[in-house]
C-alpha cells in the first residue's frame, strides 16, 4: 500500500531510527539480508535489481499468498542492461515489533525460497521451508476491500527538458466513475499524481488498441506497463492514497481502471493524446466502451510506456495496517513517489 502522504500511526523518534537496506534479486533469487530485527520507527529500504521482483506481504501460514490486507510494492522491472542503477526502491517504516512476512510473487520465486521477514524471532527457517514446500500460486489482486490498503509511486529515469516541471493532479473515482481531468497534456519531466477516492479503483496502463487490458498483458515486445494496483478507500476516509508517474517523452499514454466493469463504462484517462488524429481521447474512450474490457485483434505498441514502467530512481513507501507497518508515499531526494 502506498501514498504520497505519511499516515502517522504513532510517535517515532526519527533521531534514533535505523535504516536497513535490503537488496532484492540481481542474480540470486533472494532478499539480502533475508531478515532483519527492527524497532518501531526503523525503516527498511528494498532496492530492486534484475529482473522483475516484488516485496509482497504474506503470512507465516501461507508464505506464498498475498495477505488479504497486506502491502505490495508491485512488480519492479529492471532491465538486464541496468547494472549500475538507479534502481527502484520500496520503503517500510516499522511501527511495532510484530513479525512481518514478505515474499516475491513473481512466478515461482517464492517456492524457490525468495522470502524475507521483519522480526521473525526463531521462525524464519520454518517460514522459508513452508514457502519452498508450497505449490500454490500467488493470489491475485483483490477487487474489493473495505478500507484504504495501498498507495504507490512510480517514476522513470529521465531528465526534464526544462528547469521546471509540473505535477498534474488527477482525481480517481469518488461519486462518478471518472478520472478528473480525464485527458491532459504533459511535458517531459512532469509528473502525474493520481489521487484515489471512494471506492476501489486503479490507474493501469493500457494501449489505444486494447483500452481495457493491461499493457503488460498485451504487449508483443515485452513492455511492462505501470499499474497502481487496487486502491481501496472507505466511504468515511479523510486521507486518500496516491500514485505518481513521471513523464519521459510526449508519446500518448493510455490508462484505465481495471475494477470490474469500470473501463467498459468509460473510466479511462490519457496523457498527450493527439486530438487532431484518429487516436484521440474521445476515440479511446469510445473504444473502451465498445470493447467493454475485451481484447481487440490489433497488436500492441506504446512508446509512452517507457515513461513510467521501470519505476527507477523512486521510492515507494508501503503501509500495512494489519501489522502496524507504516506506509506512505512521498517524493524523495533520491529520485523523486468497492465497486
Amino acid at each position: 500500500m502506498f501514498s504520497s502522504l505519511f499516515l502517522v500511526l504513532g510517535v517515532v523518534s526519527l533521531a534514533q531510527a535505523a535504516q536497513f537496506n535490503v537488496t532484492v534479486g540481481g542474480g540470486p533469487l533472494r532478499y539480502d539480508p533475508q531478515f532483519v530485527n527492527a524497532n518501531p520507527g526503523d525503516t527498511i529500504i528494498f532496492t530492486f535489481k534484475q529482473s522483475n521482483h516484488t516485496a509482497t506481504q504474506s503470512t507465516l501460514a501461507q508464505p506464498c499468498v498475498k495477505a488479504s490486507s497486506g502491502f505490495d510494492s508491485g512488480y519492479m522491472a529492471v532491465p538486464a542492461s541496468n547494472t549500475n542503477g538507479p534502481f527502484p526502491a520500496a520503503q517500510l517504516t516499522v511501527q511495532d515489533t510484530n513479525p512481518v512476512w514478505v515474499y516475491c510473487k513473481q512466478g515461482n520465486h517464492c517456492q524457490q525460497g525468495m522470502v524475507f521477514a521483519v522480526n521473525p524471532g526463531t521462525q524464519f527457517a520454518a517460514f522459508q521451508a513452508a514457502a519452498m514446500g508450497n505449490t500454490t500460486a500467488s493470489s491475485s489482486l483483490p477487487v474489493t476491500a473495505s478500507t484504504p490498503t495501498a498507495v504507490a509511486t512510480a517514476t522513470a529515469t529521465s531528465t526534464p527538458t526544462s528547469g521546471t516541471s509540473t505535477d498534474h493532479k488527477v482525481v480517481v473515482g469518488g461519486s462518478t466513475l471518472t478520472y478528473t481531468p480525464s485527458n491532459i497534456t504533459a511535458q517531459v519531466g512532469d509528473t502525474v499524481t493520481f489521487q484515489f477516492m471512494q471506492k476501489n479503483h486503479t490507474a493501469t496502463q493500457s494501449t489505444f488498441a486494447n483500452p481495457c487490458r493491461a499493457l503488460t498483458l498485451t504487449s508483443t515486445s515485452g513492455q511492462v506497463g505501470f499499474d497502481s494496483g487496487f486502491m481501496a478507500v472507505a466511504s468515511s476516509a479523510t486521507t486518500f492514497p496516491t500514485y505518481t508517474v513521471k513523464i519521459n517523452d510526449t508519446a500518448p499514454i493510455w490508462v484505465y481502471c481495471k475494477q470490474t466493469g469500470h473501463c467498459g463504462q468509460g473510466m479511462v484517462f490519457a496523457v498527450n493524446a493527439v486530438e487532431s488524429g484518429a487516436n484521440s481521447y474521445a476515440a479511446f474512450k469510445a473504444q473502451a466502451i465498445q470493447l467493454n474490457g475485451t481484447s481487440s485483434s490489433s497488436s500492441t505498441t506504446s512508446t509512452g510506456a517507457q515513461a513510467t514502467q521501470t519505476k527507477s530512481g523512486g521510492v515507494v513507501k508501503m503501509n500495512d495496517r494489519g501489522t502496524s507497518v507504516l506506509v506512505g508515499l512521498v517524493s524523495v531526494v533520491a529520485g523523486m513517489f468497492l465497486a
